[in-house]
Parts: structure tokens; sequence; C-alpha cells
């Protein structure tokens, strides 16, 4: 085993599970932050005797972190997925996960092809449905739980009423509307993509328009503005015919993941009615996450983290990721300027990574011009972030936190109450201390990135993807 005093303990199971304890916190947290902040991501990383391959495989953990008055408490505990299940009780793999085929029968993997059967594995982040909140990942399922215990209580076919095989686990969330935009996923003799909006109650989804391509480009997340939705389609994606065949050659999606014979493209739709409105293409490149996107004079700024290659995909093998020397995917923070007329989208590199999970001040400026994004930033040989970055885009500086170390997870802002400024709010990461074989929550002031207070847990947790703040009396911020 790799010594545990080290980067690889980020990928490394944690199976003990805590209900609500009380963190002992240096420092302070602010006596207005009152919520849960709730995570999700991987646990555990082995189904039986079976080594899962990806980072996309592992079974789905929620965390969560009450804090109030200056108190903290956490709780963790794996989501009750079908695929969890089968992995505990008959130790294997039950569905095609991203990197790990399933460890089934022929005719089983046959079966499940015909009836397109999908991980129900919920392990990128959470989702509010109405009164209810829920673990997603890009499936047609979510697994509702409680926010107290973290219990599964249930489950939601995200795909009904849509023609669709799935829906992507990134959403975007109005107030204004109290409606989520997001985009079902078909696959068949064509690829089909469908803009839709749920009503924030969760109720029936209505689709607003049909997007269609020849090959399967992958999308993993898009971007919104006040008038418009832009989807973002990589020029990376799915050999079809190598997926089916791997029913029987057991080659999974990782394996099926190739370069398309097609650029980058921004695809601009009328964010009311659906209607197209302009294609701008780009040089190929790959994108997981959005920062921002904002309307300025007949064009939309798009800031968003992009990637050269499918490395951002393949990159991410549990095996590179676990190495001595790890060949780590590069993703910087790029701005492109996409013209409402089409034609080229320009491009600039507005920071130099390897950075990745942007954040900003989603309830304030979503959708709007910014000024600060916030990255967890990669420095020197780990596979893992090393720092909280801050980048004012406007002024081109950087400001920084950084524990020798220790891996900073997703900065998740939270904004103060009646905040005057942009960046008037904290931050909140999840570190992770692998010599101490502990992880904390650490809260940063959002403006100058010093830090405010920590709150210990009792244990290490695998480096997780994507969370949620849920204040009181907010809905909660999504990120795109």
């Amino acid at each position: 085993m790799s010594d545990p005093a080290d980067y690889r303990a980020g990928f490394r199971t944690q199976r003990e599970e805590i209900d609500d304890e009380p963190l002992p916190v240096d420092g302070t947290f602010p006596d207005w932050l009152s919520g849960d902040l709730i995570g999700n991501g991987p646990g555990q990383f082995e189904a039986g005797d079976t080594a899962l391959r990806h980072w996309f495989d592992p079974f789905a953990m929620l965390r969560r972190f009450r804090i109030d008055g200056g108190e903290v408490t956490y709780a963790n505990r794996f989501v009750e997925s079908r695929d969890y299940a089968f992995a505990r009780d008959r130790g294997g793999v039950r569905t095609p996960f991203p990197g790990t085929p399933p460890d089934r029968p022929l005719w089983t993997r046959l079966r499940q092809i015909l009836e397109g059967t999908f991980p129900d594995n919920p392990v990128i982040g959470v989702q509010r449905f109405g009164d209810e909140l829920a673990a997603v990942t890009e499936s047609p399922t979510a697994l509702t739980f409680d926010p107290g215990t973290l219990e599964t209580t249930g489950r939601i076919d995200l795909a009904a009423g849509l023609d669709s095989d799935l829906t992507l686990a990134h959403v975007h969330y109005d107030g204004d509307e109290d409606a989520f935009y997001n985009l079902g996923v078909e696959y068949g003799r064509d690829t089909v993509y469908t803009l839709f909006r749920r009503p924030g109650d969760g109720g029936e989804p209505t689709p607003l328009t049909r997007l269609r391509f020849d090959e399967a480009p992958y999308v993993h997340s898009f971007a919104v503005t006040d008038r418009h939705v832009v989807v973002t389609v990589n020029a990376f994606g799915l050999d079809a015919g190598r997926l089916l065949r791997g029913v029987v050659t057991r080659e999974t999606f990782l394996d099926a993941f190739r370069p398309l014979d097609a650029p980058l493209r921004f695809v601009v739709l009328d964010r009311s009615t659906g209607d197209h409105v302009a294609t701008a293409t780009a040089p190929p490149a790959f994108v997981y996450h959005h920062a921002n996107a904002y309307e300025r004079d007949g064009e939309i700024v798009v800031d968003l983290v992009g990637f050269d290659d499918e490395r951002a995909v393949t990159g991410l093998a549990l095996s590179n990721l676990r190495s001595d020397d790890p060949d780590l995917p590069r993703g910087d923070l790029r701005r492109y300027t996409v013209p409402l007329s089409g034609g080229e989208a320009a491009s600039e590199t507005v920071y130099r990574g390897p950075v990745e999970f942007p954040t900003i001040n989603y309830r304030a400026v979503n959708g709007e011009r910014h000024r600060y994004v916030y990255l967890a930033e990669t420095d020197g040989d780990s596979s893992l972030p090393t720092d909280v970055t801050k980048v004012d885009v406007e002024a081109g500086t950087i400001r920084r936190w950084r524990e020798s170390g220790t891996h900073p997870g997703e900065p998740l802002f939270v904004p103060a109450p009646d905040a005057d400024d942009e960046d008037d709010g904290v931050l909140l990461s999840v570190v992770l201390d692998p010599e101490a074989d502990r992880s904390r929550l650490v809260c940063l002031d959002a403006a100058t990135l010093d830090e405010l207070g920590r709150a210990h847990l009792p244990h290490r947790l695998p480096f997780g993807f994507h969370g949620q703040f849920y204040g009181h009396d907010a809905p909660g911020r999504s990120m795109a």
C-alpha cells in the first residue's frame, strides 16, 4: 500500500460513518454563517475484490457540516444505491461504470445495454428538489436523503417527462423564476441534448429544445446568462461502436473516449424559448466546469476551465492519480468571447493551471458580469490541489491560501448577509492532511483569503467532488 502520508490518501477508502459529532474548532466561524454544507464524492474504491479503475467509479459518500453560532457538527454516510448494495452484498460491480466493467455474465451485460441500464451511484454532487435533497451524478436516477441523518430515503427518475436517457449533474438555479435549467442526454443513432426547465418544487420538466449531433460529444456542464443558455460542446466524446462492443470485450466509457473530428462549439440558445441564436467555434478543447458567463455588446463572455486534450478524462484513471509521478492533465482558466452572430470565438488564458473546481458568488453574479473566480490549484507533483486561489479577472491579480502538505477541495462561496461587495463572504473548503490522516473544514475570508477558523474531523475523508451550502434563508447555490 502507498505511504498514507502523501496525496494518495485522497484515493483510499474510508468506511467509517459518523453521526452528528461536534467538532473541535480553532479560530472562529462567523456568527452569521448558519446552515448545512453538504458535499459528495468518493468513499469506497473497491467492489469486493475488484479495484475500481477511474476516479468517477468509487461509491458515493455524503459529508455534512452543520454550522450554527460558530459551532460545527459533522456526519458522513454512504449513499445506499443499488450499485453500492450489490458491491456490499455480492462483492462485485453491478452496472457499467465509467472505467470499470460490470462483474456480470455476458447475457446480463447484453440485457443492460438493451435496456439502457445506467449506474445509480450518485457520486458527483447534491441537488434540491422541492423540500428534498438528493445525491446526483450523470444518470437518470437521483437518490434522496435526510439532511439530518444522511440516510437514503428514496429515488427520483430525473428523465421522467423527457426523451432522454439521463441528465447532467450540474444544473443552474434561477431564484427569480424558482426554476432549474438542465440538459437531458439521449444516446442512439444520433446523440441528442435536450434543454429543459424544471420548477423549483421538483415538478415536471418542460423541454425547450433538442440539439442533435451525428457524433457523441460529451457535455459535463453549461453556462447561462440573463437571456441565453450556452451549451459548450466538447471536441471529445465517445466511439459509440466501441462502447457497444465493450459489452463483449469488457471495454468501458474510458476506453471509448476519443477526440472527435470537430472543434469546440458554443451553441447559444434563447433561455425563454430554446430557439437557436448562434453557434461559434474554437480550436479543440475539453471542458468540465464553467465559472460564469455574461453578455456585453453583441457577444457572450464565457469563463471556464479548459483542457487541451482527452487526458482530462483518461488521465483521471486511478492508476495514474496514485502513481509516484502522475501525468496530471492541466486545466487553465480561460475566457472565450462568443459572438452572438456566430463565427469564431476568441480565447485567452486568464490564469495558467493546473486549476479546477471554479466557483463564484453564484447568488450575486451568476449570468452577470463578475470580477472574482475561486479555484483549487495544484502546484508540484501531487495529483490533488495544494492551493485555494482567487483570480481577479478584471485587475489580473492573484491571492492564494496554502498550508504545506495539505490538499484543499472545492472552495464554496457563501455570501455574507447584506453584502455590498462581490467578495464579501467566506469560502468553505474540506482540506485533506495526509500526514495526520485527518481532514478538516477550513473557513477563509473570501476577500483576503485569510483563515478565520477550522473544524477538525475525527478521520480522513477521500478527496470529494462538489457540494452545496444550504443556509436557513437561502435555497443554496448551484455550481455550473
